[in-house]
């Protein structure tokens, strides 16, 4: 199925769409972009349907070519202090607040959403796999995530989060049981099964 330039011909929309979500360490970031109306390429897909070198490729065509752009994150204390969903809905207003250029209409991947100013916005599932916009900023949140992740992962190499990003793969979660949590990792979060927790606390 071939991506929607737009959900309304009229207007300037907005495509919005986070990255690191599911993941039990480091920020989740959001992108927010608007892309010209001739705005075309092949590749151009939801992030997580394409490889680590297409969207590396992608990333600065996306950048350059958008009438605007913006990535914001949040950190783990900050997604701890008020939950995922809400951290993930902030740090969208975050991105949206940095646009150079003010859009006529939001389209959010996913399907919750809090008002942002007065601008009207279309939640839809799936979204990224939709619409050109919402594709742009899953790519854009996702690259400049997993940017961040490297340099994380040089101050705690033995997590892997060069690899796993801080997704919670069986790597990652070894390390933490054998390590413990970092001050980068998301309390709120399940860490580890509980087995493995069970195992930790007889030691």
């Amino acid at each position: 199925m071939s991506l929607k330039p737009y959900l309304n011909t009229r207007i300037i929309e907005a495509g919005c769409d986070e990255a690191g979500r599911g993941c039990l360490a480091g920020p989740v970031s959001a992108a927010a972009v608007i892309l010209p109306r001739n705005f075309k390429h092949p590749q151009l897909n939801d992030s997580k349907q394409l490889t680590e070198r297409q969207r590396e490729i992608l990333r600065p065509i996306i950048e350059r070519e958008a009438l605007a752009w913006e990535v914001a994150m949040l950190d783990n204390h900050q997604i701890d202090e008020i939950n995922i969903l809400q951290a993930s809905i902030s740090c969208m207003h975050k991105a949206l607040n940095g646009l150079m250029k003010r859009p006529d209409a939001l389209l959010i991947d996913g399907n919750r959403f809090r008002q942002y100013e007065d601008i009207k916005h279309y939640c839809i599932i799936k979204g990224d796999g939709k619409y050109m916009s919402i594709a742009a900023a899953s790519i854009l949140a996702k690259t400049h995530r997993d940017e961040y992740m490297l340099e994380l992962h040089a101050q705690h190499p033995e997590y892997g989060w060069n690899q796993n990003k801080g997704y919670p793969t069986k790597k990652h979660r070894a390390a933490i049981a054998k390590h413990g949590p970092t001050d980068l990792h998301r309390t709120s979060f399940r860490l580890l099964p509980d087995q493995e927790e069970i195992m930790l606390k007889s030691y």
